[in-house]
C-alpha cells in the first residue's frame, strides 16, 4: 500500500492512489487520483480529514466511440497506469459509479471494480454517477440538477446544494418523468438551478416549452472536450 507517515506535530500524511472507473453512460472513463489525508496519529479514532491542496487528479481518460465498455474499460485503466508508470499493485481503492444508468454498463463497471479489487485485496466504493456529477460544479452554486437520459420522456436526476463547503443531498438518486421533475423544482422557485450531465437537452427543451423558466447555457471547458459533453445549463424560473 502506497503509505507513509510521520508523528511530527502528531500528525500523520497517507497517501493513497485511487483508480476510479465510470460506465454508466454511453461513454467510458478512468482516472487515477492522488489524495492526501491527514489525521491525528495520537487519538487514532478520529476520522482522517483532506488536507488543502492534498489530493491530485494524476490522468485521465475518456472514450466515446460506441464500443462495448466490455471492451474498451480495462483495457482503457491499464493504459492509462501505464503512461503513468503505475503499477496495479500501486493502487490502494477502487471507485467505481453504480449508477443510475445503463444496468450493462454498470454491470460492467462494477463487475470490473469487483475482480481488480479481489484480485489487488484492496476495497471497492460505489459512487453515485449523480453525485459525482454534482461535484463537477463550481461552488458556491444554485440547486443542482444532473440529469441523465432514461429514455421514454424520464430522467435519472437527484438534487443537491453546496452549504458551507460540503455537497448536501436533497432527494435520493431516483428515475422520474420529465413531467414530475419540472413539478418538483417548483419548490426551489426563489433560486435558480443548474442542469448538468446527458440529459441537458430533454431537460431544458421540455421545461422551456412549459413555459415558466429561462435557460443561460455556459461552457468554458477546453474546446477539445466540449464534443459530446452537454454544457451546464443555469435554469430560472421566470417570475
Amino acid at each position: 500500500m502506497a503509505l507513509h507517515a510521520t508523528k511530527e506535530k502528531g500528525l500523520g500524511d497517507v497517501v493513497m492512489l485511487i483508480l476510479a472507473l465510470e460506465s454508466s453512460a454511453k461513454p467510458a472513463s478512468v482516472a487515477v487520483y492522488r489524495t492526501v489525508e491527514g489525521f491525528d496519529t495520537f487519538t487514532a479514532k478520529e476520522r482522517p480529514v483532506p488536507l488543502p491542496d492534498g489530493g491530485k487528479l494524476l490522468g485521465q481518460y475518456f472514450q466515446n466511440n460506441g464500443f462495448s465498455h466490455s471492451r474498451t474499460l480495462l483495457a482503457m485503466a491499464q493504459s492509462l497506469m501505464s503512461n503513468l508508470d503505475i503499477k496495479p499493485s500501486d493502487i490502494d481503492l477502487i471507485a467505481v459509479a453504480h449508477g443510475p444508468g445503463s444496468f450493462t454498463g454498470v454491470r460492467i463497471g462494477v463487475s470490473a471494480a469487483k475482480g481488480l479489487a479481489w484480485g489487488l485485496d484492496i476495497p471497492v466504493c460505489g459512487v453515485s454517477t449523480l453525485e459525482a456529477m454534482a461535484y463537477q460544479t463550481p461552488e458556491p452554486s444554485p440547486i443542482i440538477c444532473p440529469v441523465m437520459d432514461a429514455r421514454r420522456g424520464q430522467v435519472y436526476n437527484a438534487l443537491f446544494e453546496w452549504r458551507d463547503n460540503s455537497l448536501i443531498r436533497l432527494c435520493d438518486d431516483r428515475a422520474i418523468s420529465l413531467e414530475d421533475l419540472a413539478l418538483d423544482l417548483q419548490r426551489y422557485s426563489d433560486m435558480p438551478y443548474r442542469l448538468v450531465g446527458d440529459g441537458i437537452a430533454v431537460a431544458s427543451d421540455y421545461l422551456m416549452c412549459r413555459g415558466n423558466c429561462s435557460t443561460d447555457t455556459h461552457d468554458k471547458r477546453p474546446a477539445d472536450t466540449q464534443e459530446n459533453r452537454p454544457a451546464d445549463t443555469i435554469v430560472s424560473h421566470d417570475q
